[in-house]
């Protein structure tokens, strides 16, 4: 593996040339190490390289060359040290909890969290002793501040938030969670390293569903876990070789690929989805839109200081409730009816009833997800047709 790259490079540079997994046969694609274990040439080696005396790679639970490649260029891409590559994003999530709290610890998470993390901080790490409570991600420092009890010991935000796009601004929680003895995670999944370093912003965690923008194509689930040496590089890694949630190194190598065009994909998913936000918040049977690209947003100032774009995520409100949304959805021709997103194909989807739907009522609510809410993930088809075709859902509701 070639170790011939500055870390000073652009990310798009990074995404390509940082950490290619080249072997002795000196190939110019990254190739794919297809093995579940590794050969010795002797007894003492095999022992030296299992207990960490010598390098080497052991088994593909914890050690793979794709799997290092990966991780290797994603740490590189968003400033960090270290990089685990767990079996989807929401392992991520559970790596660096069960890696680093312990029974009585508390976690300090914003509102607006994806359902799934909501689920697992409640209703699994609860079981476990970890408690969890909740701020709004718009929130003032004063009120994070607030909220902190002395046990707390990990603050974790999603910004901008699903589906609600709402900003928390990261390097004044990053200093409020450091003043108080914990750490700030971010879970960077909608704008990846193209578009916001959390790192270079004072956190000290950055998390990734690996399955959306950095795939870039829906075809594989993966997640990772981003920060320094000590704790992601020896804790984190510790965890995911004992408990064994680790990333397969096929999808290693599509994530590879995906990192690859990451840059130049980002910004065409920003484009599309800028266009698409503008239009709809001309359209009269649209309520609101929430988008941090639009000056209507509220956040939008800290958008354009923290972020290098505003990401391809736009939501939007209608009035009638889940009756209308479920109809404008229907209406659509090409946009896909999934919940995934950061793929090619624009996707529409009713987070009330699917990303969110398994959180209560209470929950929702206190989140601001309604039941005429409607997220689109803009993909990279031609504008125009992505417009039409949400014209065509919207004509329902005249």
């Amino acid at each position: 593996m070639t170790e011939s790259f500055d870390p000073e490079w652009g990310s798009s540079t990074l995404g390509i040339r940082a950490a290619e997994p080249r072997t002795a046969n000196r190939e110019h694609s990254a190739s794919v190490s297809m093995t579940s274990s590794y050969v010795f040439r002797s007894a003492a080696e095999a022992a030296a390289v299992f207990q960490g005396e010598a390098p080497g790679y052991v088994y593909s639970r914890f050690t793979n060359p794709t799997v290092e490649a990966f991780e290797r260029r994603l740490a590189a891409m968003e400033g960090g040290q270290s990089c685990v590559a767990t079996a989807s994003g929401m392992a991520a999530v559970l790596s660096l909890c069960l890696a680093l709290l312990k029974q009585g610890d508390h976690i300090l998470a914003a509102r607006g969290l994806f359902g799934a993390t909501v689920n697992l901080f409640n209703n699994v790490l609860g079981r476990f002793g970890v408690t969890t409570s909740y701020v709004d991600t718009t929130a003032d420092v004063a009120a994070w501040k607030a909220a902190l009890q002395p046990n707390t010991k990990l603050l974790f935000v999603e910004t901008p938030s699903n589906p609600l796009c709402e900003l928390t601004d990261i390097a004044a929680l990053a200093q409020l969670a450091h003043a108080h003895g914990a750490w700030l995670c971010v879970d960077n999944c909608f704008l990846t390293p193209v578009l916001q370093q959390p790192l270079k912003l004072g956190a000290d965690f950055v998390i990734h569903s690996a399955t959306k923008y950095i795939d870039g194509q829906g075809r594989g689930i993966g997640g990772a876990i981003v920060g320094d040496a000590e704790r992601v590089g020896k804790d984190v890694f510790g965890f995911m070789r004992t408990a064994g949630p680790c990333m397969s190194p096929f999808n290693a190598w599509l994530f590879l690929k995906g990192l690859e065009t990451l840059g130049v994909r980002m910004r065409a998913h920003c484009e599309n989805a800028r266009a698409v936000a503008e239009w709809l918040e001309r359209q009269p049977s649209v309520v609101r839109v929430f988008y941090p690209g639009l000056a209507s947003h509220p956040q939008h100032v800290l958008a354009q200081r923290q972020q290098h774009g505003y990401g391809a995520i736009v939501s939007f409100e209608v009035e009638g409730g889940r009756e209308a949304a479920w109809r404008l959805i229907d209406a659509t021709r090409m946009l896909s009816i999934t919940a995934n997103l950061g793929d090619t194909r624009t996707t529409i989807t009713h987070p009330a009833t699917t990303t969110h739907g398994r959180i209560s009522q209470q929950a929702r609510d206190a989140a601001g997800i309604t039941e005429g809410l409607v997220r689109v993930a803009v993909g990279l088809e031609d504008t125009r047709d992505i417009i039409a075709d949400l014209a065509r859902g919207l004509a329902t509701l005249r």
